[in-house]
């Protein structure tokens, strides 16, 4: 597994390299702006709680990889309910009639939000322990990157607006900090010490590959996003 782990930390610096995370440091750009994004990441937002429920857990269970798993979520199954308080504090919580609501969450701007989640999907249904596994710490190595980056905008948009941030802050970042690999040094290093047949081995790095594919396609989305929907009420200080 330690070689899986590997690829995931090196498809993670590649990762932090996207546009968007470079958007997101211009500190020229109004903060409110830099998190512009937001509603249209929504559809992964919500269903990742779903993710985290109905899919990766499987009680009761005596393998002890799900075992840590099941725990895991536990801890991420509820995060979208700091999300659907950001939303207030950066003023993008504006009220719309039913169908247009879920005209935007089923519309072209949000494709890659929800394709994201469906292959989330298709590869844990009756996935093996390793390849939820594998699921969680890309999730994890991705959410890191982005919840670094998003703590530091939500930071300067309380010190211009007084609103404390849940989502978008190191409240959540603590909390997303660590791969389940690097959890404990106990856990951390049962999780490498697993050792994966050769075919499991070839397996698992192409679904790193995969998982990855679709975080990038979903991440480019939030930025042309930010780009073409400017913020209403600019944010001004004193």
């Amino acid at each position: 597994m330690k070689d899986v782990l590997i690829q995931i930390e090196n498809k993670k610096q590649e990762f932090s390299q996207l546009p968007l995370f470079d958007f997101m440091q211009n500190k020229s750009i109004d903060p409110r702006q830099r998190l512009a994004w937001s509603p249209c990441a929504a559809p992964f937002v919500m269903g990742f709680g779903e993710l985290n429920k109905y899919f990766l857990r499987a009680e009761p269970t005596d393998d002890p990889i799900q075992k840590l798993i099941n725990k895991h979520t536990y801890e991420d199954d509820h995060h979208w309910l700091w999300f659907l308080e950001d939303l207030k504090n950066l003023e993008v919580d504006k009220s719309m009639k039913f169908s247009d609501a879920l005209r935007f969450l089923w519309s072209e701007e949000t494709k890659n939000a929800r394709w994201l989640n469906y292959q989330l999907y298709r590869y844990t249904l009756q996935a093996t322990p390793i390849q939820k596994l594998i699921v969680i710490e890309v999730t994890e190595a991705t959410g890191n990157v982005m919840f670094s980056t998003a703590a530091k905008v939500g930071k300067e948009i309380k010190e211009i607006t007084q609103k404390e941030c849940r989502y978008f802050a190191d409240f959540h970042l603590a909390v997303e900090t660590g791969h389940m690999a690097g959890s404990s040094t106990d856990i951390g290093q049962f999780i490498k010490d697993i050792t994966l047949p050769e075919q499991t081995r070839q397996e698992a790095f192409k679904l790193v590959d995969k998982l990855f594919t679709v975080f990038t396609k979903f991440t480019d989305d939030l930025l042309v996003y930010a780009n073409t929907h400017k913020v209403n009420y600019p944010l001004k200080i004193g």
